[in-house]
């Protein structure tokens, strides 16, 4: 069995046999149980207020950008601890109640150089039996669930200097029985694949383009889907969308065409999506969006664009796509959603009295939208056929970049100070 998957196979399991609130309480990964931005089934809260209907909230040692993940009864999340300025990469557990269970430092952070980056902003993915963490200080580490150390490097020491201009914002992904992690920066970029369960490297691939100044840098997260032929691993950077085998690193096609000017700067946070054989793209800084039909052997660029986008677009939070829609969330609280066949815009709607931008990428549940801008104006949409209706708006006092989770009925935010958990 590829352990890559497991999470996904015992999530089945137990869905099967204790029904989708068990389920629920999974949130392996960053974007959720699929990877997709979408939450499992649930009751979860719509009005609330965060002075009177919070179920707890438990300040932070340290900030970071990381999104929380949850495996059965707990809840994982990293950050600095220690001194401030020269504290440690940590790893922290938690349990649903908000008490804390361990803490695991990983060496000397690197810490944030945006107001709104850390060195903490990748999540920690796991596959139930290991967790596994990546900071910007390039340490990646394998821990167990209790918070025990099994294998640790840094990628500086062994592959040489990373040079992001910001903050590093990848968080790894598990393909079969390997931890992926992309690096496209301004030096020799690559993508590389390490054993789970020794560290030892599997693969690493050069993932060179011809780039313009900060163009080849890119933040995104990798998308991993299963084909009839394998594991594939989909790749969004450096003006260029790949596809990869996740057993040797190969590339199987590449898409290029995404800055035919050659521009400066368009480097990419913001991480391409995938549903069915479709992948949405953004780009441009927030300003370009297309449609891409995955597929073929090869240099695809000429034949696999569907539609494009002009001034439609998300520079930092990733879109999500359900029941033939994609929903696209602008830097000052636009949204877009488009038929993801056609690219047709079928409506657009203004969030009100933002106050800030958005870092932090939408969550679905159901048929809402769960939204909180950086500085926590937080909104709960619901999605009709000819736009939203927002259901709730309220603010909390602090400031975030992490995407709200839903889980166990439950909503989970992160921000700079505090953890908190929304719930009845």
């Amino acid at each position: 069995m590829y352990k890559g998957i497991k999470y996904w196979l015992i999530s089945i399991l137990l869905m099967a046999f204790t029904g989708l609130n068990t389920y629920s309480q999974y949130w392996p990964q960053w974007r959720g149980p699929d990877a997709n931005g979408i939450a499992a089934p649930g009751d979860y809260p719509v009005e609330f207020s965060p002075e009177d209907d919070l179920l707890w909230k438990v300040e932070l040692p340290g900030k970071g950008g990381s999104t929380p993940i949850i495996w059965e009864d707990r809840l994982f999340i990293t950050c600095g601890i220690g001194v401030k300025e020269e504290g440690e990469d940590g790893v922290l557990c938690f349990d649903l109640n908000g008490k804390l269970l361990w803490q695991t430092g990983l060496g000397p952070q690197k810490a944030g150089k945006h107001p709104r980056g850390s060195g903490s902003a990748p999540s920690v993915v796991t596959d139930g039996e290991r967790l596994f963490a990546f900071f910007k200080s390039s340490t990646l580490a394998a821990l167990d669930m209790d918070g025990n150390i099994l294998w640790k490097t840094k990628l500086e020491e062994d592959y040489g200097e990373i040079s992001y201009f910001w903050d590093m914002g990848s968080s790894p992904v598990l393909a079969d029985d390997k931890v992926i992690i992309p690096v496209m920066h301004e030096g020799d970029s690559y993508i590389l694949a390490l054993d789970q369960a020794s560290g030892e490297e599997a693969w690493k691939i050069d993932r060179n383009y011809s780039c313009n100044v900060e163009s080849a840098q890119s933040y995104t997260t990798p998308i991993v889907r299963k084909d009839v032929d394998g594991t594939r691993i989909i790749v969004w950077g450096a003006d260029h969308l790949t596809e990869h085998k996740a057993e040797t690193g190969e590339m199987i096609w590449e898409c290029g065409g995404f800055n035919p000017d050659n521009k400066r700067y368009w480097r990419t946070i913001a991480s391409a999506i995938l549903y069915n054989d479709i992948v949405v793209v953004p780009y441009g800084r927030g300003r370009l969006l297309r449609g891409i039909r995955i597929g073929g052997s090869g240099d695809i660029s000429d034949k696999a664009v569907l539609w494009e986008k002009d001034r439609i677009g998300t520079d930092v939070a990733t879109p999500l796509a359900s029941n033939g829609r994609v929903y696209i969330l602008g830097f000052g609280g636009k949204i877009w959603c488009l038929d993801i066949e056609t690219g047709e815009e079928l409506w657009e709607f203004q969030l009100p009295g933002v106050n800030g931008m958005f870092y932090s990428s939408p969550t679905l549940a159901g048929n809402k939208l769960y939204m909180i801008s950086e500085n926590g104006v937080f909104f709960v949409c619901e999605i009709g056929a000819s736009g939203l209706e927002i259901l709730h708006q309220t603010t909390f006092e602090d400031n975030f970049v992490a995407t709200p989770v839903l889980s166990g009925d439950r909503i989970y935010l992160r921000g700079n100070r505090n953890l908190y958990c929304i719930g009845k």
